[in-house]
């Protein structure tokens, strides 16, 4: 997927979208959920946790990274979940992938205000962000 945009000289340059991943964490039939403690406009609002994947860095690595900064545990990841999903009007794609905890670690709450383990029933008693809103829907059946 590419964007496009007018360069100084009027031109249309293609770029490629920046790519923030996030970590679907599967414990027993449940599935990791992070509150975002903020910006303000998004505080409160659900999301699986993750980042932007940075220059030279891979998609794996960049998850078992932002888990390890967000969550304070080590993760093996695994399959892509649902589709690319488009942010911030195409200049990103959020990438969602499956993981799984390693060495019996236990997710703390590092820069979110709250975790939580949801089944399927309990996928929508939490008001997720908008752009994790078709992984959700791409994850029940995984649970």
């Amino acid at each position: 997927m590419q964007t496009e945009r007018a360069s100084d000289s009027g031109q249309a340059d293609r770029r490629e979208p920046k790519v923030v991943v996030g970590a679907a964490i599967i414990v027993d039939g449940r599935v990791l959920a992070c509150a975002r403690s903020g910006p303000p406009e998004v505080a409160g609002r659900w999301e699986f946790p993750g980042g932007k994947v940075e220059s030279g860095e891979t998609e794996a690595a960049a998850l078992i990274r932002e888990c390890a900064e967000e969550l304070g545990v080590r993760v093996e990841i695994g399959a892509r979940v649902g589709r690319d999903v488009r942010m911030a009007n195409g200049r990103s794609v959020l990438r969602v992938y499956v993981a799984r905890l390693l060495h019996g670690d236990q997710p703390e709450a590092l820069e979110h205000s709250e975790l939580r383990w949801l089944s399927a029933a309990d996928l929508g008693t939490v008001p997720w962000l908008p752009a994790d809103v078709p992984i959700v829907a791409a994850l029940r059946p995984l649970l």
